[in-house]
């Protein structure tokens, strides 16, 4: 691994740092050795940090994981091929670097230069929990307690488990931080503008998340309760600019008027199928209508379409929701409290929906329709519990299948089906394999230049093999 750490001492527009092959930190850090830290404030560092992050949470990775759930398909070229589940460790350069060197050393450089500032500190503990927890998801044990050391070229990977719990206790000093904190304004946060009770909410969201993922469904829960409770305080990366101009805009967007036109959309995939009220698959109801969802999610491969929803050029992307936090409280409530409670959390979120939640003013004239479910719904033979199953099971299936369609465009969807592989498989979504394939992804590979640069890792292990939290 290069350790780097490096300083960004003037602010660069994000037309230059967010390019249509979404290299956002490329070349902005070049030269650190002539500068010192004193040199520069520790704000300067923020935005860069920011966009970094941005990229590795939604950006190749996150596509490649929406190919490998059933939501997105790939059609030609590259594309194509990771699709067929041909992929090379080439493809995790990118987010492997947006971690590792956009987020972590910057977000470490803040804390170093103004130790005082609560803020500031407590916004850079967030972000590198959410990086380095992002880095365990997808690629499993990964090198983090040695890191940014320049004694240490090559860092030992450390299990997944400890990274998530290295994760939740940098988040647990964060929240103690951001409680102590001052809001400002700050115009570098580009999430939240120095909000201190946002980053604090997100923090607990993204607790809750870890804590889900390895399977502690009480922790997570607890932890949720404090998370983000609003769409208004997602943790988002809000496209500006001026219309038509790459560089800062929605990353699948650009990536569909630049080089991978054509490429990639979401075609007849699973996703569509169960949106849709044609389809032999659908999740549509006498309590529910998805037909502006279906229209919202649609991800058109032609630069020349429309993609006024999910892919629109200006449409927000999220990192660390409402929907999530909401669908977090529903399945650990089933789990761990009651059928009413975890049936009343999901409620919340289907009153919000049914408000228009989530879809953009290009879909205000849409159908859509998300009535409060009550127990009945769950008994056997009943809308949502057909084939006879427990209800309490029949619950929590259906919270899986909304966390589904609410995660698209993040890892959510790919977490799960992965989470549940084990010990859930009736609630596990049931979205076919793409063609060629013969089992499920399980990781996405090592990236080939820390493959090349550290000795500790001779080759990436595969795609098939399950990750710790999994077994």
């Amino acid at each position: 691994m290069r350790i780097f750490i490096k300083t960004l001492f003037v602010m660069v527009s994000l037309s230059i740092l967010l390019t249509s092959c979404e290299k956002m930190v490329e070349g902005i850090n070049e030269n650190p050795n002539n500068l010192v830290q004193a040199d520069i404030e520790a704000r300067l560092l923020l935005t860069g940090a920011q966009l970094a992050n941005i990229v590795a949470q939604t950006a190749h990775m996150a596509r490649i994981s929406g190919m490998y759930s059933g939501q997105l398909i790939g059609f030609q070229s590259l594309q194509a091929n990771i699709y067929g589940y041909s992929l090379s460790t080439v493809e995790s350069n990118q987010t492997w670097s947006r971690i590792y060197v956009g987020c972590i050393p910057n977000v470490r450089a803040i804390r170093d230069m103004v130790p005082d500032d609560d803020l500031m500190v407590g916004i850079s503990k967030v972000m590198e929990a959410h990086a380095i927890g992002t880095a365990a998801t997808i690629f499993g044990d990964v090198p983090y307690t040695e890191i940014n050391n320049r004694d240490i070229p090559d860092p030992v990977f450390d299990s997944q488990v400890s990274v998530f719990t290295a994760a939740i206790a940098l988040l647990d000093d964060a929240i103690l931080d951001l409680g102590a904190a001052d809001s400002r304004g700050l115009d570098e946060d580009i999430h939240f503008s120095g909000d201190a009770d946002q980053w604090m909410a997100a923090a607990y969201t993204l607790k809750a998340r870890y804590y889900l993922q390895m399977k502690n469904y009480g922790a997570a829960y607890t932890a949720a309760g404090n998370g983000i409770s609003s769409y208004t305080d997602n943790y988002s990366f809000f496209p500006i600019g001026s219309a038509g101009i790459l560089g800062d805009k929605n990353l699948t967007w650009t990536l569909l008027q630049g080089s991978r036109e054509g490429d990639l959309g979401t075609g007849n995939s699973y996703l569509m199928s169960i949106l849709s009220d044609t389809s032999t698959f659908s999740r549509n109801n006498p309590k529910t209508v998805e037909d502006a969802r279906f229209q919202y999610c649609e991800v058109i491969e032609s630069p020349s379409a429309d993609n006024l929803g999910i892919a629109a050029e200006f449409e927000p992307m999220e990192l660390v929701s409402f929907e999530e936090n909401t669908l977090i409280l529903a399945e650990c409530a089933a789990r761990t409290v009651d059928f009413n409670t975890g049936l009343g959390h999901l409620n919340d979120l289907r009153a919000w929906l049914n408000t228009g939640g989530r879809l953009n003013e290009a879909f205000a004239d849409s159908t859509y329709q998300y009535d409060a479910y009550v127990a009945a719904d769950f008994d056997s033979g009943d809308i949502e519990n057909p084939d006879g199953i427990d209800p309490t099971r029949a619950l929590l299936r259906e919270i899986i299948e909304e966390r589904y369609v609410s995660g698209f465009g993040t890892f959510m969807p790919y977490n799960d089906v992965r989470r549940l592989g084990a010990s859930d498989t009736d609630l596990i979504v049931p979205f076919p394999l793409n063609p060629g394939g013969t089992q499920q992804p399980q990781r996405m590979p090592y990236a080939e230049d820390e493959i090349d640069s550290n000795s500790n890792l001779d080759a990436d292990p595969g795609l098939y093999v399950v990750t710790e939290v999994n077994q």
